[in-house]
């Protein structure tokens, strides 16, 4: 296996390991959310115990969102070909000024291996500016010429 295999490997295994972190602190919530807004089996609740039964309901209800964003964010993972690549494309790893972009699922910033990443998806600005070039090429983005200095 190539360093630059290895290093996209690790990058892959980093970023389904954070979402998969992300999906299970939701999924925690969304759980915890559902339990609070059960009603026990008395025949009669106050208001006090609806309302706050209805809260952990809405609670619940929009954490379902954020639950099925970072489980598509892993099925996209898991399924995406991070081989070697010579174009910025779906799953290649892109270095600009010296930071390195990841093109898969959006994140937030992380370290890997000593090296910081973020993930963007195909619909970020900055993909869209740069997709299918090549080490060495330039693109615009806000008013700015920025170059690839590589692409793997």
């Amino acid at each position: 296996m190539s360093d630059t295999t290895a290093r996209k490997t690790a990058v892959r295994n980093k970023m389904l390991a954070l979402e998969q972190a992300e999906l299970d602190f939701a999924e925690d919530k969304h759980e915890r959310f559902t339990e609070e807004s059960l009603l026990d089996d008395r025949d009669n609740w106050d208001k006090d115990d609806m309302a706050l039964s209805r809260t952990a309901a809405d609670q619940a209800a929009a954490l379902d969102q954020p639950v099925f964003v970072h489980a598509a964010k892993i099925e996209a993972l898991e399924d995406m070909d991070f081989g070697p690549t010579d174009t910025v494309d779906l799953g290649a790893i892109v270095v600009v000024d010296g930071r390195n972009f990841v093109v898969a699922v959006s994140t937030t910033k992380f370290d890997c291996d000593g090296a910081k990443y973020l993930g963007i998806s195909e619909s970020s600005p900055i993909y869209r500016a740069m997709a299918g070039l090549k080490k060495g090429e330039t693109f615009e983005l806000n008013g700015k010429t920025l170059a690839i200095d590589d692409v793997y």
